[in-house]
């Protein structure tokens, strides 16, 4: 595995510390470091670097908003949560919102190469779809109802993911790997 931002940590939300406990063997043998509990108490803001996966039980709200906050941070996240719940849906609404969101424990977190488009969260393919149609950064930010920052920001992880530098880049790359001329 690679080094991973925030848009490719693992993110994990699981019904058994079972599932938990193959997800994170497998993270670790690929080089992630895994800690209990969702606190970050480190100093530095971007956690990408440091590689780290943290897991646990997901019994409440305060507990999946720390969860949230650790993968916004850059970490990986294993949580144990049901996910048809209330809970486990909100929290994987919440994580969907930083990029994929797996509920398989045998799933894997680094993209293929040959799927990356269907690893763009729907915030970064309609702003990308948009861009595609003519429309600007703004335009395309204001009917998706995000302020231009966010809009920036999802696009700026979409070029990462897709592996180009500029934004005319990353709509051409998603025309490609969607099957249509750019």
């Amino acid at each position: 595995m690679s080094s991973a931002g925030p848009s490719q940590a693992p993110r994990y939300v699981v019904p058994t510390s079972a599932d938990a406990t193959s997800v994170l063997r497998r993270l670790a043998r690929g080089g992630w470091q895994t800690r209990e509990g969702f606190a970050l108490a480190e100093a530095a803001w971007d956690m990408a670097e440091a590689r780290l996966v943290l897991f646990g039980r997901v019994p409440d709200a305060e507990t999946a908003h720390l969860a949230v906050l650790a993968a916004a941070r850059g970490t990986g996240i294993v949580a144990i949560a049901d996910p048809a719940g209330e809970l486990g849906r909100a929290l994987v609404a919440d994580l969907g919102r930083l990029g994929p969101v797996y509920a398989d424990p045998d799933a894997e977190p680094e993209p293929d190469g040959d799927d990356v488009v269907g690893q763009l969260i729907p915030e970064q393919r309609a702003l990308l779809e948009r861009l595609a149609n003519g429309e600007t950064i703004a335009a395309a930010a204001a009917a998706e109802f995000l302020s231009l920052r966010t809009a920036n920001r999802r696009i700026a992880q979409a070029r990462e993911l897709l592996g180009v530098r500029t934004t005319r880049e990353a709509v051409l790359a998603y025309l490609r790997q969607r099957g249509q001329p750019g």
